[in-house]
C-alpha cells in the first residue's frame, strides 16, 4: 500500500506523457463522476468538472482521432464543434494528425438536428452510426451515416483509419461497449462531491460480464483526481 501525496505541478508535455497514445488501435472511455459515482447533477455533467479535468479532457481529445458520443449525450450537453486551440492543432500536425479530430455520434433512431452546430459547423465531416434502415437525406448533407449492427459499432469507424477512439458518454453508449467488451481504457474523474441518491451513474444498458482493470496512475488537480485504468492482460 502506498500513501498518493501531491506531487509536482504536470508541465503539458508530462501531461501528455501520461495519456500517450498507444501503439495499438484503443477505444478509451472518459468521464468525470461524483465520489458516489453519479455522473451529472441536474443532468448535466458541467457541474461536476474542474480547471484540471478539463485541461486533461483537452488532451485526450488532443490525442484521439475520433470523438465517439451518443446522440442523447450530444443533445442534453449542447455539444459545440470539435475544435482545438492552435498549440493544440500544431503538436497534431507535428505527431502526422489532422487537424482535428472526427466527432462519431450513435443514433438508433437517426433523430438528430442536422442544424445543431456540432453537426452542422463541424471541422472535419461527422460520422453517425446507426442501425436504423431511415433514409434522412438532410443528414446525410452534412455528415456520413454508417449502419451497425447489433452491438458491434467500432468497425465502421475502425475501416476510416480511426484507430484511437475517445468515448465521452452517455452511460447506454458505456453500457452497449462494455457488453461487446471493447473498452480499453476508462480515465475518470472522481469531483469531490456527493450527489446522492436519484443521479445517474456512468453507465446502464445490457447486462455485462465484470471486466477486470488496473490503475496506470492517479493524478490530483485542485480537488478532483484524475485516474487512468487499462484493460488488465
Amino acid at each position: 500500500m502506498h500513501a498518493l501525496l501531491p506531487g509536482p505541478d504536470l508541465d503539458d508535455d508530462t501531461l501528455i506523457s501520461h495519456y500517450a497514445r498507444p501503439d495499438r488501435p484503443t477505444l478509451r472511455v472518459s468521464f468525470v463522476s461524483s465520489a458516489d459515482g453519479a455522473m451529472e447533477i441536474d443532468g448535466l455533467s458541467t457541474a461536476l468538472s474542474g480547471p484540471d479535468d478539463k485541461r486533461v479532457f483537452g488532451v485526450l481529445r488532443m490525442l484521439a482521432d475520433a470523438v465517439l458520443v451518443g446522440a442523447g449525450t450530444l443533445r442534453r450537453e449542447n455539444y459545440r464543434p470539435i475544435r482545438l486551440s492552435p498549440p493544440r492543432v500544431e503538436w497534431r500536425r507535428a505527431h502526422g494528425l489532422p487537424d482535428f479530430p472526427t466527432l462519431v455520434t450513435v443514433s438508433r433512431s437517426l433523430d438528430l438536428d442536422p442544424a445543431m452546430p456540432a453537426l452542422a459547423d463541424a471541422p472535419v465531416r461527422p460520422l453517425i452510426l446507426t442501425p436504423s434502415p431511415e433514409s434522412r437525406p438532410d443528414l446525410s448533407a452534412v455528415a456520413d451515416i454508417v449502419r451497425f449492427h447489433d452491438h458491434d459499432l467500432l468497425p465502421g469507424v475502425r475501416a476510416r483509419g480511426l484507430d484511437h477512439i475517445l468515448c465521452e458518454g452517455g452511460p447506454h453508449l458505456l453500457g452497449t461497449l462494455l457488453a461487446a467488451d471493447a473498452v480499453d481504457e476508462l480515465c475518470l474523474t472522481v469531483a469531490p462531491v456527493l450527489a446522492g441518491a436519484g443521479a445517474s451513474r456512468i453507465v446502464t444498458g445490457p447486462i455485462s460480464a465484470a471486466r477486470r482493470l488496473r490503475p496506470a496512475h492517479v493524478l490530483r488537480g485542485g480537488e478532483h483526481l484524475m485516474i487512468r485504468y487499462v484493460r488488465a492482460s
